[in-house]
């Protein structure tokens, strides 16, 4: 019986994998994703656009003119100082010696002449009836120049300007007198008020604190 020779068997192993069959276009190569473009860079030698300045704010006029200061206020004017009151007592004949009194020993302290007034309720003082003699305008032209203790009477101190120490001699005079030589003396005291008299009298003027 003849043998029939077998034909022979290639393994896929050793041919490799079979090619699939193509339906005759080739597939398409796919594109690259474009991503973001990069800015372009200005060219050597050529600046790039200049942005313009944004103008200045400026504030507005009701602001400006808030905060200039206004016109100050005047200072309120102060008040002047009330003069400090010693009462001396004496009577009615031995109120001119207290005064005189007085007048020593504020001299003594190192006041001047020209810073003391005196003011008699009752008989004047012997120095303002010596001055009185030669006129009025002869008496009151040394008041006027200030050198000198100046005595006058109560009647007359209306006239007379204010000094630093004023001395109120009570030596008579109706109550009424005393009444308004005493508040005219107060307002012409700059510092020190000194009233020699009866003090019952003086306090039911003047206040009881007197």
């Amino acid at each position: 019986m003849p043998l029939i020779p077998e034909e022979p068997q290639i393994h896929e192993s050793a041919q490799g994998p079979r090619a699939t069959p193509a339906s005759g276009r080739t597939a398409p190569t796919p594109r690259p994703v474009p991503g973001p473009r990069p800015a372009a860079a200005p060219r050597p030698g050529r600046p790039g656009p200049v942005r313009p300045m944004p103008p200045v704010q400026r504030a507005p006029r009701d602001t400006a003119v808030a905060d200039k200061p206004g016109p100050s206020a005047p200072a309120a004017p102060t008040a002047a100082p009330t003069p400090q009151i010693q009462l001396i007592p004496a009577s009615a004949e031995g109120a001119l010696d207290a005064a005189e009194e007085a007048v020593d020993l504020l001299l003594d302290s190192g006041r001047s002449p020209g810073e003391v007034l005196v003011i008699t309720t009752g008989e004047p003082h012997p120095w303002a009836a010596h001055e009185l003699s030669f006129g009025e305008a002869a008496y009151w032209a040394q008041h006027d120049t200030g050198d000198d203790v100046f005595y006058a009477d109560a009647s007359a101190a209306g006239r007379a300007a204010s000094r630093p120490v004023v001395v109120v001699a009570v030596n008579g005079g109706s109550d009424a007198a005393v009444g308004t030589a005493l508040p005219l003396a107060l307002g012409r005291a700059g510092t020190l008020l000194i009233v020699c008299g009866d003090p019952q009298q003086i306090n039911s003027v003047l206040g009881a604190g007197v």
